[in-house]
């Protein structure tokens, strides 16, 4: 009696991977101690179609038999993940052969090798004699016959056409749009790159994982100590993924290139498989790619900072960097500073705070390195050398400034404190904080106009945004959209004219902005209560603007002296100033002009005059030029307004001492008109109206000068070119007469052209660098023979032509003649009126009466006779349409409706 057959051993596993349809890889029951041990199981007395290869050093590619695909797809989704049973048979050439069951035991589990072979998924071996080989040959037989599988059908139509390679890249990502694209996982390399099929096109892709990285598979290096550690921890992230993916059904975003390799987002039925990583502590974020997330970037951020705070992994020996407890708090915004830094008023708290914008670079002046020394950033102007003006200059930074401007000046924002910045070099530390208004974020609105840049941080930095992705995302979207910084096109170039405290270019502009009526400006800076530096977009110009109308008391040591004891500052009032104006969108008009080039002149800011809010609050007091104004009467009510509630200056006001004042008033407004005629020869008249005049009695003086100046040059003629002339020289010019003057330089251009005014005589002219030289010290003593005056009490029509006209007469009629002229208001430019001495003419009286100027409306009361005296000749004018009257009043455009009111 013959043995018993040996009864086979049966093994129990889960199917990890299927490499072809007719062989799989088998992992069997965790271990204690390292992974579980893994085998390759092909089938035995079956041959499946053999799937196509890609290309190898020493091999072509290789196509697929017709339904090799079909066979491994069969068997895929049949078994993979799935606990088995398998038995081995045959163990040859370090090959295991075997069946495998699906099932609770191999007598009622399914066996996988007869389900292949029913199918028509592969062929039978029919050399064995084995009865299960005769139960496999029986199943082909019964699939040919049902013309099942590879047994029926057109094989051609079951070929893949297999992509192995991608021409490009990044144009394939965008023609995939960002969609979902059904993949199946075909290698695992590492935690966070796997090879995968794209279907149902069949493009070969390695895919890298989007927003994480993993520790990479160390390679063996002979000369290197192998790094166990960073080993084992990179085998457990590549065997984490390879559960969940390998062989799975998936769905893949693709988001962004690597070289040649595509980045994306694997979307499993379980989640993003990159969130599960960063949960286990196998990997860690990386901003490059994260940045190109449609969505769920917050939610690997959250699960890293969970694997951070369990210290799993490769957070085992992490410290937190960024300590920083997060206040969150609502303020208002007072002022923009550069293109990343905010004042901040804080309810409750008297100093504004100083905070900044988290993680994003503003526009900044691109220097070779050479000129970044501290010491060449410290180094004094050169003479001539203009001081920089960043804010205008550095490319983009102006439009940063702007865009925050008009987006918070003045508004409620809410703000959270993201992390502290230590003081560096000669940087102060720095609050960083994330600004929302809205619901906007305010730094990811000003990077994704292209206004900033993302700082990149190392990978373990958590002093960062709490928005940080966000801003990388709207980067990446500016950078595609070639938005400002990101532009290829030229920067815009801001070409600023600053004529604060530049007398000469202040008194060419003068003219334009006392007929320009309202003016819209931005008030740059607030230097007191009264003084603003002014930025006029229209014409790209940098003005100081005094308030008119108002006057304050001298203090000292921040203590006013209008009556002692006084608790009434500087500070104060200047702080009233800055919150209401500055960086705020203002108009302004200009009246006149001060001896150092500042302009004086009314400003409002939401239709509020602030020289009336001044005053209405106590801060300031009014002047008596503001009696010829149209402002007078609300001034007036607003001082009173302060009197009645004893504020500001009037704390200890008393009604007795404005009784005095008044006193004194009436006793000035009293005063009659004071007549001091001079005898003078107008030598030059300018389109303002301005004149120069020289007097009588000092034409020997002159005369005498002139000789002197001409004999010295005769008897030591200058060499040409010796002589340099700058800016604000005094220096001797060659008139078109060929001799020598006494001449300021008020301008040298690029081209060696000098603009220069005849000090002696008011003309002016613009001749070559050779036709001036240095003036002798003896000749520069001696003050200007000529005086600038502007005719009193007149104004020029606003038609152009009639405006040409009056100044073509008014030349006429004083150039080059004596004339009688009386100083009827003293100031930087004396006002005065000329006379014809033969005739008692008023010359500016009968200009207005021929119907050529305009009456102007003042408030001088020892000058009413004069002044009425010129309203009734305008009236007289207006009353017979002569010149400027000739189709009616023109004064009636003056009313509000015509933009022109206060």
């Amino acid at each position: 009696m013959s043995a018993p057959a040996p009864q086979p051993v049966v093994k129990r596993g889960i199917v990890k991977q299927v490499l072809s349809g007719d062989s799989v890889v088998i992992r069997g029951p965790p271990r204690k101690v390292g992974p579980p041990v893994e085998k390759t199981l092909l089938f035995s007395n079956i041959l499946a179609p053999k799937l196509g290869r890609r290309a190898t050093a020493s091999a072509a590619d290789t196509k697929d038999e017709p339904y090799a695909w079909e066979a491994r797809e069969f068997l895929r989704k049949k078994v993979i993940g799935e606990p088995v049973l398998f038995v081995s048979e045959v163990s040859s050439n370090n090959r295991e052969y075997g069946v495998i069951y699906l099932g609770k035991d191999i007598q009622t589990g399914e066996n996988i090798t007869e389900a292949l072979v029913s199918e028509g998924l592969a062929t039978v071996r029919r050399d064995g004699r084995a009865p299960e080989v005769a139960r496999l040959i029986e199943l082909e037989d019964a699939a040919k016959a049902a013309s099942k599988g590879k047994w029926g059908g057109n094989p051609s139509e079951h070929i893949r056409d297999i992509k192995w390679t991608i021409e490009n890249p990044m144009a394939f990502v965008d023609k995939m749009g960002q969609k979902p694209i059904k993949a199946v996982i075909e290698h695992v390399r590492d935690g966070s790159t796997v090879h995968a099929f794209l279907l149902p096109d069949f493009y070969r892709v390695t895919l890298m994982i989007s927003g994480i990285r993993a520790p990479n598979i160390p390679r063996p290096d002979e000369n290197k100590q192998p790094d166990n550690a960073a080993g084992t921890l990179a085998e457990e992230a590549k065997y984490f993924v390879e559960c969940l993916l390998l062989n799975r059904d998936v769905e893949v975003v693709l988001e962004s290139t690597n070289n040649n390799n595509l980045v994306g987002s694997i979307l499993h039925e379980k989640g993003n498989i990159a969130a599960a990583l960063l949960r286990e502590g196998f990997a860690r974020c990386v901003d490059w790619s994260i940045a190109h997330m449609k969505t769920g970037a917050d939610k690997l951020r959250a699960a890293e900072r969970e694997a951070k705070e369990k210290r799993l992994r490769i957070w085992k020996d992490w410290t937190p960097t960024n300590t920083n407890p997060g206040k969150e708090y609502a303020a208002t915004v007072v002022e923009i500073m550069g293109g990343d830094g905010l004042m901040v008023k804080i309810a409750g708290q008297s100093a504004p705070k100083k905070i900044f914008l988290s993680s994003i670079r503003p526009p900044r002046e691109q220097r070779p390195a050479e000129d970044k020394s501290e010491e060449k950033e410290k180094a004094p102007l050169a003479p001539g050398q203009r001081k920089p003006r960043p804010l205008y200059e550095v490319p983009y930074l102006f439009e940063a400034r702007e865009f925050l401007r008009k987006k918070l000046i003045g508004k409620r924002v809410n703000i959270v404190e993201d992390y502290i910045q230590p003081p560096h070099q000669t940087f102060g530390e720095k609050v960083c904080c994330t600004v929302t208004i809205g619901g906007v974020n305010v730094a990811e609105a000003l990077v994704s106009k292209g206004l900033a840049t993302v700082l990149r941080y190392r990978q373990d930095d958590d002093q960062r945004s709490s928005h940080y992705d966000n801003l990388l995302a709207a980067e990446t979207k500016a950078s595609k959209s070639g938005h400002g910084l990101h532009s290829k096109k030229e920067a815009p170039a801001h070409r600023v004219v600053d004529v604060s405290g530049d007398l000469v270019k202040a008194k060419q502009f003068l003219p334009f902005l006392q007929r320009s009526g309202r003016i819209e400006a931005v008030a740059e800076f607030v230097t007191s209560r009264s003084r603003l530096r002014l930025y006029i977009p229209k014409d790209s110009r940098l003005i100081t603007l005094l308030l008119a109308g108002i006057t304050f008391n001298k203090t000292r040591q921040g203590q006013s002296q209008y009556n002692e004891g006084e608790p009434f500052t500087d500070e104060e009032a200047t702080n009233f100033t800055r919150e209401r104006c500055m960086q705020r969108e203002v108009q302004i008009t200009v009246e006149a002009m001060d001896r150092v080039g500042n302009y004086i002149g009314w400003l409002w800011v939401d239709n509020v005059n602030l020289s009336v809010a001044l005053a209405e609050e106590g801060y300031a007091k009014v002047h008596g030029s503001a009696e010829k104004s149209d402002h007078y009467r609300a001034l007036k009510n607003a001082e009173d307004s302060a009197k009645a509630r004893r504020i500001g200056v009037w704390k200890n006001y008393k009604e007795e001492d404005e009784q005095e004042v008044e006193k004194k008033r009436d006793d000035e407004r009293n005063v009659e008109r004071s007549v001091n005629q001079t005898r003078v020869v107008v030598t030059e008249t300018t389109p303002e109206l301005h004149f120069y005049a020289q007097a009588v009695d000092q034409g020997p003086k002159l005369e005498g000068l002139m000789a002197k100046i001409r004999q010295e040059f005769t008897a030591n003629p200058p060499l040409p070119g010796a002589y340099q002339p700058k800016k604000g020289d005094t220096c001797a010019a060659k008139f078109v007469d060929d001799e020598w003057y006494r001449a300021k330089v008020e301008k040298v251009d690029k081209g060696g052209n000098v603009s220069v005014l005849y000090m002696d005589y008011g003309n002016r002219e613009t001749l070559s660098a050779t036709r001036c030289a240095q003036l002798p010290s003896a000749f520069l003593s001696e003050k200007p023979y000529a005086t600038e005056y502007q005719l009193f009490g007149v104004s020029l029509p606003p038609d152009a032509d009639y405006s040409e006209e009056a100044i073509s007469t008014f030349r006429s009629d004083v150039l080059d003649r004596t004339l009688l002229l009386n100083v009827e208001v003293n100031g930087s430019l004396p006002l005065a009126t000329l006379e014809d001495p033969t005739t008692k003419v008023d010359i500016g009286k009968a200009l207005i009466e021929d119907g050529l100027l305009l009456a102007e409306k003042r408030r001088e009361r020892r000058l009413t006779k004069l002044l009425n005296d010129y309203k009734n000749a305008q009236s007289e004018a207006a009353k017979n349409h002569l010149k400027i009257w000739e189709y009616g009043d023109i004064t009636e455009d003056d009313a509000k409706e015509f933009g022109l009111g206060p």
